[in-house]
């Protein structure tokens, strides 16, 4: 007589998927702090390259990593990774991305405000099944705003809060004659939209047309700048008013060691690198 054994079924072996290659452009307060956080661990992400306008001094930058790194020009990048993180000056973000979209791959851009003036990307990707990607950044429920525009948003308005020491220098600052270091109060300094602050003052507002971005866009948003000598951080009020909700947000951010930049900013990057490979993930 023949006798079988019942066994409970194995569970499949989860199949693993090869580790998605990540390339830095820009090693500067943003992109070193990603290139370590690379380097201790992001589950599903590996640190594969790295640019910087001094190859030398980059690549002395990062002898503290656990493993070396290649260090090599922008146009080195794209065989190298499947994703490109941009933390470079705005004025470089179509040389970083072209190749990358052209190759159907994904560009992480943190100079946001670039997009407004390379539009001609977006119809790259589209053509190429690449894809471009805006994160949260020093900003605050983008999702929300996202989701509220699959209705109809009626307004946005964003307020910005800044210490004098991240604004000095800006063009817009400099071609309306406007000077604020000697400033002793809160001081509004500009009222337009995104599509104008991304030209006026292209290293302090990507989060401004992130969030137009997110929302009605970059010539329906109204945004104000505010200097603040009394300021230690980076301060933005938004209102949102649509058929779904209304829902006002304000968020302090702490500065990197880049006073124009808050320390969220490479946090939501290394989040967003986080959620590509995690079994469970929260927003959209």
């Amino acid at each position: 007589m023949n006798t079988h054994v019942l066994t409970e079924p194995q569970p499949l072996a989860r199949r693993q998927k090869p580790a998605l290659r990540v390339a830095v452009a820009g090693l500067g307060a943003i992109g070193l702090k990603l290139a370590e956080a690379l380097d201790r661990g992001i589950p599903g992400c590996v640190l594969a390259a790295v640019s910087a306008n001094d190859l030398n001094k980059a690549t002395e930058r990062l002898s503290h990593l656990s493993r070396p790194v290649p260090v090599v020009k922008l146009d080195g990048l794209e065989p190298l990774a499947d994703i490109v993180v941009e933390c470079a000056p705005a004025k470089l973000l179509p040389e970083i991305a072209q190749p990358f979209l052209r190759a159907g791959k994904t560009v992480i851009v943190l100079s946001a405000g670039a997009i407004l003036s390379n539009e001609h990307l977006l119809d790259l990707a589209r053509r190429h099944g690449g894809q471009i990607v805006v994160p949260t950044g020093a900003l605050l429920g983008l999702d929300a705003v996202t989701a509220a525009a699959e209705g109809e948003i009626r307004s946005v308005r964003m307020v910005t809060r800044k210490p004098v020491r991240g604004l000095t220098g800006a063009p817009y600052l400099t071609e309306h004659n406007i000077r604020i270091e000697d400033i002793t109060e809160p001081t509004r300094i500009f009222v337009g939209t995104p599509r104008e602050a991304a030209i006026g003052f292209p290293a302090n507002l990507n989060v401004a047309v992130a969030l137009s971005l997110a929302g009605i866009g970059a010539d329906k948003t109204t945004l104000e700048i505010w200097a603040d000598p009394a300021l230690e951080r980076n301060v933005h009020r938004i209102e949102v008013d649509s058929d779904s909700a209304f829902f006002s947000m304000s968020i302090e951010n702490i500065p990197s060691d880049n006073p124009r930049t808050g320390r969220i900013t490479a946090l939501s990057v290394i989040s967003y690198l986080r959620k590509l490979a995690a079994p469970l993930r929260v927003g959209s």
